[in-house]
């Protein structure tokens, strides 16, 4: 039998860098800023035997407000720099569509997740989906891992009555929820 693994799936935007805002985008390498702690959360998991996997729906390619070279450009940056602090993302998956585009790729379609994770064998029940977004929380459950949201993006703790969806876990930043998961103690939402 081959040897299951547990996976951390991260969303980008609001959970490893600063969150744009509603309707705006990170649109160059000057703009994308990674948040206080992330990379020493990216770290503490990496060291705790997940295998990371950044999914992120990234539309501003295709509405032009980027270019798929900038994207690369951002992206060589965020894993070096998690690199450099010990951490290691095995995969970065992005969906470059709109969503009236309706595409197989975009959250919370789980197309990124299996593609992510087509060569191991996941342990669902010890892995998480890791977001800023009702949109990652339905990912992840449709994924059938664990869900965490953390108050760094999208999303708040006061809109939660309002949540047409709840998530398994909250935190209030990556590295809280990355301590919560390596411990094994979690803020019910």
């Amino acid at each position: 039998m081959k040897k299951k693994h547990r996976v951390i799936f991260l969303d980008r935007d609001g959970v490893i860098n600063r969150y744009p805002g509603r309707k705006n985008y990170v649109t160059s390498l000057k703009k994308f800023n990674i948040l206080k702690g992330a990379r020493e959360a990216i770290a503490l998991l990496t060291r705790h035997g997940f295998r990371l996997f950044v999914v992120s729906n990234q539309a501003g390619v295709a509405k032009g407000l980027y270019t798929k070279k900038e994207l690369a450009r951002m992206t060589r940056y965020m894993l070096g720099e998690l690199r450099k602090a010990g951490g290691r993302i095995r995969r970065v998956l992005y969906c470059l569509h709109r969503s009236e585009e309706r595409c197989a790729c975009r959250k919370p379609r789980t197309t990124l997740l299996k593609k992510a994770t087509a060569r191991i064998v996941v342990d669902k029940k010890g892995s998480y989906f890791i977001g800023d977004s009702l949109i990652d929380v339905r990912t992840g459950r449709a994924f059938g891992c664990k869900t965490v949201l953390v108050f760094t993006g999208r999303e708040k703790a006061e809109n939660a009555s309002g949540w047409e969806v709840q998530p398994d876990f909250v935190a209030r930043d990556l590295l809280a929820a990355a301590k919560n998961i390596v411990a094994e103690r979690y803020d019910r939402a």
